[in-house]
């Protein structure tokens, strides 16, 4: 049986192509999850130990502002420290995306902290920030105009696509190229 390759469309890869509105939406759907998790867990987490140390409950509900300044807080560190550090947050690292400079650069804390200060104002006024995504050739919004950076994919979907393939034929047994040119499965012997 003759190895077909995959259609020329299969086989370009994104890695590097600037991110489209869904995929950046979903990861950060990803991420808002995360920090809301996360942020539940940590207030749970201090309530308990409260009640085991002092024996009073404590509850977010009678420290309104308290919790809504870490909240805060929490959210300015998990998109800022994950943004210098690797270009990625959860969210985008689970859907194959990362921030880097406008030049290709990986981005230091010099741009991941305007970024994540000017997010929320990406978001103000009905989205308008964000319209860039939309309109412009490399997806840029506010947040990345002002810290000059840009969303790009990071995983390399051709290497996917063609593990998709190979499954999607048959390929869960392994097969192995002779040097003659003939397809071997090792288990079947030559075909």
């Amino acid at each position: 049986m003759k190895a077909l390759a995959p259609p020329p469309e299969l086989a370009e890869g994104r890695q590097g192509h600037y991110a489209g509105a869904v995929s950046r939406l979903v990861a950060f759907a990803a991420d808002i999850g995360a920090i809301w998790g996360l942020y539940t867990l940590g207030a749970g987490a201090v309530s308990l130990a409260t009640e085991l140390i002092t024996g009073r409950r404590l509850t977010l509900e009678h420290h309104q502002a308290i919790a809504s300044v870490i909240l805060g807080v929490w959210a300015f560190v998990y998109f800022s420290y994950q943004w210098s550090l690797g270009g990625r947050t959860l969210g985008m690292a689970l859907f194959g995306l990362r921030v880097v400079r406008t030049s290709g650069l990986p981005i230091s804390g010099r741009q991941a902290m305007p970024r994540t200060l000017v997010l929320p104002l990406s978001f103000a006024f009905a989205g308008l920030g964000l319209i860039g995504i939309l309109v412009q050739r490399e997806r840029r919004a506010l947040h990345d105009l002002i810290a000059g950076t840009v969303v790009v994919y990071a995983w390399d979907a051709r290497a996917a696509r063609l593990r998709w393939l190979a499954h999607r034929d048959g390929g869960q047994r392994a097969t192995v190229a002779r040097p003659t040119g003939e397809i071997h499965s090792p288990d079947r012997g030559p075909e």
